[in-house]
């Protein structure tokens, strides 16, 4: 009996305890317009319903296969492995479970392999929120349009683009050098697409999504991949291990000069997705972070570090400096040009973030603000630092706020300032001027009385969250800034005509203060644009009768 010819490519779907998804996964695969592929659902030895589902999917579609591995390995490396040994096409991708391919997928990137004789193509990634549905693509920088490379030195930042699911391999390439995902670690791909691209001699990048990854990045801490357990130590340790292992494999190949990239991909992205968290962290917890990362943070390239924005190497140095409590602070206004709450200036004249000047060079170096001109640079652009110290209900729907701003350049003048908080729900704003008075030089607190049920909301309700900003007027201009809440507090709810309002702390990022509607009235559920201006139509009409 002749042995059917080899399909050209094998798509491998890993999977453990997945059973709900895995059908939408192998499904994706299964509607290729490209038909000639073998799917292997390899089973990192699921103790759920996976193996029946994965057994019935086989029978369904003589191009699946069922792969159950003898014992769980807790990570991604050992299921794709094995399905690796076994896949019999020229031509290799991987799926996770939780995921899905998009119809044209193999297609394309099985048309780029075809065009010329590559190791690898690669496509963009499409991140779809399954909180909000939001669709984003993945470093779209990096894949904005076809190219092709003849080795990463052409295009160092691909480094930040290092998921092992977006790209089509020749077999050929991964058998000559031996490359297989390493088992026994988390963030494998880091490391397998790192070892991929030193060592591939020209690969092809295209703009189409090839991948569609689903993100739920505030599910319980069961529920959410590995990558967004940030708040477990193990994880910052994974992380860091796997970087030690990247930077071994560079200078063991022959690939140092390339090491500043990675250093810079590291800080800018795997450092900055746990600086956001910091403020929410505990002393005991901030201090074992910094046991983890500051021996590797001393390997670093400096050049990796003058390559960020100041805001970001500011928070480094005060880990590195074992400032913990200053790096919360610090921390809470990455991405927001939120101002220190002091800067000092040196007797050499330069100005400093935090109360004193630091000791060593580096630290002076790496705190150093004064090519941000915070004393002079234009007042709507200038850099205040407001916080909620106070807050509590007040009569019906309102919260009566103690706001502190920080004004460490002195650019406010003497006396009482004019202040006023901004929301906008819908198309109005409401505008709620206050005071603040000062409490000592470049310090000034006040207190205001934000009722949400003064906005006006839209006729057919309003849906979704807000966020209260800080506006000062000064000799008519004027300064608009993130105001800060408390990290935590009770939430408070309220009802309002035709909605219900959640006051919260925001609970990621800055921490900024949270309006949440929810609209109660029939209006908002109608469900085609024209029936809605319709309904906005009469209601205006009958607002005039």
């Amino acid at each position: 009996m002749t042995a059917s010819p080899p399909p050209d490519v094998t798509v491998t779907v890993i999977v453990h305890n997945d059973a709900g998804r895995l059908p939408r996964a192998v499904e994706s695969v299964r509607r290729q317009t490209h038909r000639d592929l073998e799917i292997v659902i390899s089973d990192d030895h699921s103790t759920d319903d996976t193996p029946e589902i994965a057994r019935a999917l086989a029978a369904h579609d003589p191009r699946i296969r069922y792969l159950r591995l003898p014992e769980n390995s807790g990570g991604c490396s050992a299921p794709r492995n094995r399905a690796l040994e076994i896949a019999r096409a020229p031509y290799l991708m991987f799926l996770d479970s939780d995921d899905e391919l998009p119809p044209e997928s193999v297609a394309s990137l099985l048309a780029a392999h075809r065009e010329r004789d590559l190791d690898f193509a690669m496509g963009a990634v499409r991140r779809i929120r399954v909180d909000t549905g939001r669709r984003s693509t993945w470093m779209p920088h990096l894949v904005r349009e076809r190219r092709t490379l003849d080795g990463v030195e052409a295009d160092p930042r691909l480094f930040f683009e290092h998921l092992a699911t977006s790209k089509m391999y020749s077999r050929a390439f991964l058998d000559r050098h031996g490359l297989r995902f390493p088992e026994g670690i988390h963030y494998e791909d880091q490391l397998f697409s790192a070892q991929a691209y030193c060592l591939a001699k020209r690969f092809t990048i295209i703009p189409e999504p090839v991948y569609h990854w689903y993100i739920a990045p505030y599910a319980g801490s069961d529920a959410v991949s590995i990558s967004n357990q940030r708040h477990l130590l193990t994880n910052v340790h994974d992380r860091v291990h796997v970087q030690r292992l990247i930077d071994a494999f560079l200078a063991g190949s022959g690939h140092g000069a390339l090491r500043e990239d990675k250093d810079h991909k590291f800080l800018k992205h795997d450092f900055r997705m746990y600086a956001g968290d910091l403020p929410y962290r505990d002393e005991e917890w901030l201090t074992a972070f910094a046991d983890l990362v500051n021996p590797y943070l001393e390997t670093l390239s400096p050049g990796a570090y003058a390559r960020l924005p100041r805001a970001e190497r500011v928070v480094l140095q005060l880990l590195r400096d074992r400032r913990l409590t200053e790096v919360r602070w610090a921390a809470r206004g990455l991405g927001h040009a939120v101002a220190p709450r002091e800067l000092t200036t040196g007797p050499d004249g330069r100005t400093y973030w935090g109360g004193r000047i630091p000791e060593s060079a580096t630290a002076r170096r790496e705190l150093d603000l004064t090519e941000l001109e915070p004393a002079i640079r234009p007042f709507p652009v200038a850099q205040f630092r407001h916080e909620i110290t106070g807050i509590r209900r007040g009569p019906g729907a309102s919260v009566d706020l103690t706001v502190r701003t920080y004004d460490p350049a002195l650019r406010l003048p003497v006396g009482p300032q004019r202040a006023s908080l901004l929301l906008t729900p819908g198309r109005h704003r409401l505008t709620v001027p206050f005071r603040l008075s000062p409490v000592r030089p470049g310090v000034f607190e006040g207190q205001v009385r934000l009722d949400p049920a003064a906005a006006r909301l839209p006729l057919t309700g309003f849906a979704g969250k807000r966020h209260p900003m800080l506006r000062l007027t000064s000799q008519g201009r004027s300064n608009t800034s993130l105001l800060l809440a408390p990290l935590s507090f009770p939430p408070l709810t309220a009802h309002l005509p035709h909605h219900h309002l959640t006051i919260e702390p925001e609970g990621h990022t800055p921490g900024r203060l949270q309006l949440r509607w929810h609209p109660t009235n029939a209006l908002h559920h109608l469900k085609t644009p024209r029936l809605r201006k319709a309904a906005r139509t009469a209601a205006s009409i009958f607002s005039h009768l």
